[in-house]
């Protein structure tokens, strides 16, 4: 059995920086296991541009933001295994996976960064009436189709769901001749970014229908058309509201969700809301040694802030292999999403492990329109920050210092919540 200190499932940009991270912080040996036939994970489909601006301060597509981290890995020599799919790890990290040049083989790692990435939600999640017609694509499936195979799923296309990937198809499929007809969303409020809204949906006047959702669909053989109603607060169809679109294509943009099968596997505490991992300040899981970072964490919406979380927990997942980690002392601090914010990362805050400065990233579960986010130290407010508007499809964060919250030594609890102006 091969050891190695630390083994980084998933070669995606979370892969990628996390093991560049740990190499520059002074670990020699690293292996990233991906099950693809090249690295760069889902990048490699996202030809439009707009990734980069924080972590290279320029604009780069998805395939040219994943060289520059390509290039580093291999600057650095870090070892990697393509094709290569990891069937279970265990609670002592060793890591059993394949490939058909070694076929099945073990390797025993002292520290395992989890970074799978994320998955579309399947239309079975959705529970559409009607036939099983040809026609129907999730979004991120189109997109590989369109940008990495040169095949068009169709020429009259109804999105159903406003995430970040339909939003961007409905641009794409336009550049190349389709007729995007409507895109629907089940929630009120767009799950997109707002710059994707404007650039994608509003530059060629595609319409967003909110609170719309697909009640039938036409077709045995190839999709013919669709059903779109409208939906009251619950989400049931209201009777009456009926619109019938034709349609040759239906791409499904309803949600994505973390990789954990993993995860799960060997034991590692899900969160109930994101449905990855709960994490400490480290990033680290209730497993010592196990990491978990980027789209596998919890979903994301620029991949900045991937590598930025995938650096952090590379860098941690050093200190723990060197031995290097303070675990004597330490508040024991625990986030409490409340008022608006559907979850935090991290769950937990252990002051003497932490950095000087720690990022806190959560989501809202609703629009609010001129509110705070504040944060409570037990009971004392201490962060109050005008916000114009906060929405569900982009994180938001705040940021704690190692100071700061040492001049409590007696908290217990930071409350993350929104408040009204």
């Amino acid at each position: 059995m091969k050891n190695y200190d630390i083994v980084i499932i998933g070669g995606g940009p979370a892969g990628l920086a996390a093991a560049v991270s740990a190499k520059r912080n002074g670990i020699e040996s690293i292996l990233i296991l991906e099950r693809d036939k090249e690295l760069g994970g889902i990048l490699n489909q996202c030809i439009h541009n707009g990734f980069g601006l924080h972590t290279f301060k320029e604009e780069l597509t998805g395939p040219e933001y994943a060289q520059r981290f390509i290039d580093q890995a291999k600057e650095l020599e870090i070892e990697y295994r393509l094709n290569t799919m990891v069937m279970d790890i265990s609670r002592k990290k060793v890591v059993t996976a394949m490939n058909r040049e070694e076929g099945l083989f073990e390797i025993r790692a002292k520290a395992v960064i989890l970074a799978m990435g994320c998955r579309e939600r399947s239309r079975g999640a959705l529970n559409i009436p009607g036939y099983r017609p040809a026609g129907i694509y999730s979004a991120g499936t189109a997109q590989r189709l369109v940008n990495m195979e040169g095949l068009m799923p169709g020429r009259e296309v109804v999105i159903l769901g406003s995430g970040d990937i339909g939003l961007i198809m409905a641009r794409r499929m336009t550049l190349e001749g389709a007729k995007v007809k409507v895109v629907a969303e089940l929630m009120p409020y767009s799950g997109g970014l707002k710059r994707n809204i404007v650039q994608c949906l509003d530059d060629y006047g595609i319409p967003l229908k909110l609170s719309h959702t697909v009640v039938d669909i036409k077709g045995k053989e190839r999709l013919e058309g669709v059903t779109l109603a409208e939906v009251d607060k619950t989400g049931k169809p209201i009777p009456g509201t009926e619109e019938e679109y034709s349609c040759d294509t239906l791409l499904l943009s309803v949600g994505l969700i973390p990789e954990n099968e993993l995860s799960r596997g060997m034991g590692v505490e899900m969160s109930g809301v994101t449905s990855g991992p709960v994490v400490n300040e480290s990033l680290e899981t209730n497993i010592e040694g196990v990491f978990a970072c980027g789209n596998v964490l919890h979903v994301h919406d620029l991949v900045d802030f991937v590598s930025e979380e995938a650096g952090t927990a590379g860098k941690n997942a050093v200190a723990y292999v060197k031995g290097e980690r303070q675990t004597d002392g330490g508040q024991e601090i625990r986030l409490n999403p409340a008022d608006g914010v559907r979850y935090t990362v991290p769950v937990s805050i252990n002051t003497a492990r932490m950095d000087e400065n720690l990022t806190v990233r959560f989501r809202v579960g609703a629009v609010f329109k001129n509110c705070y986010v504040s944060a409570y130290f037990d009971d004392e407010r201490v962060i109050h920050r005008k916000r114009q508007i906060v929405a569900p499809g982009e994180m938001e964060e705040i940021k704690l210092t190692k100071e700061q919250l040492l001049k409590y030594p007696d908290l217990k609890t930071v409350t993350v919540k929104i408040e009204e102006a």
